[in-house]
């Protein structure tokens, strides 16, 4: 099962090739490509409106140097079946554009809502038991440009800096999760909001759902 989602996976990847595209690691580590432009101005203009207001967005608190801190940013999560009821147009639009262009079965959004500089999220990488082995994760941007951060784990530590415009894509291999980590830092620069879509593979619910996800 593993080598059949690998070379999926390689295959899927192999799609993000264009003239438009940055790729800024390509190795046995992983693979991260960036591609500025992907959506149009008034897009990204609408679903900002439309998900800014429509979105239940969460305000959560988590443990951390034995206390209760806020999380510095508003989050949600929708699953993209097609019996699943309540999620946004804006998101089934992005969700059916990212597929499309990178061929990879995304059945689950996160959103990740910054108010202002001041909002963030430290340097860590996904949860690789949370989503599907060998399945990339694609980030798109609305809103204001921020600007991400990308530092390998191990030497030689590579570091990227990623200005995540609105209307990008930020594509990231499986690989990567195991190799590197990502960040959105605060800024003390004037920033207006951004909305952020993290569309990803998570594991299959039951097995009805398995069947459609790995076909």
């Amino acid at each position: 099962m593993r080598d059949t989602l690998d070379t999926m996976s390689m295959s899927q990847m192999s799609l993000f090739a264009s003239a438009s595209e940055t790729v800024l690691v390509d190795d046995e580590l992983g693979r991260i490509v960036s591609t500025p432009g992907f959506l149009p101005a008034e897009v990204t203009e609408a679903w900002f409106a439309e998900l800014r207001e429509s979105v239940p967005w969460k305000s959560e608190r988590r443990r951390m140097y034995d206390r209760d801190v806020d999380v510095p940013r508003l989050q949600a999560h929708f699953r993209l079946e097609a019996e699943e009821r309540g999620v946004p147009e804006a998101i089934r639009d992005a969700a059916r554009r990212v597929i499309a262009f990178t061929g990879v079965p995304f059945n689950s959004v996160g959103l990740n809502f910054y108010r202002d500089g001041r909002d963030s999220v430290a340097p860590h990488g996904d949860h690789t038991d949370e989503i599907v082995v060998g399945f990339p994760i694609a980030l798109v941007s609305l809103g204001a440009t921020r600007r991400m951060t990308i530092r390998a784990t191990k030497p030689p530590r590579r570091v990227f800096h990623v200005d995540l415009a609105a209307g990008s894509l930020f594509v990231m291999s499986y690989e990567t999760q195991l190799h590197y980590t990502h960040a959105i830092p605060k800024t003390h620069e004037p920033v207006g909001p951004r909305i952020s879509l993290a569309f990803r593979v998570k594991p299959a619910r039951d097995g009805a759902e398995r069947s459609r996800v790995y076909r």
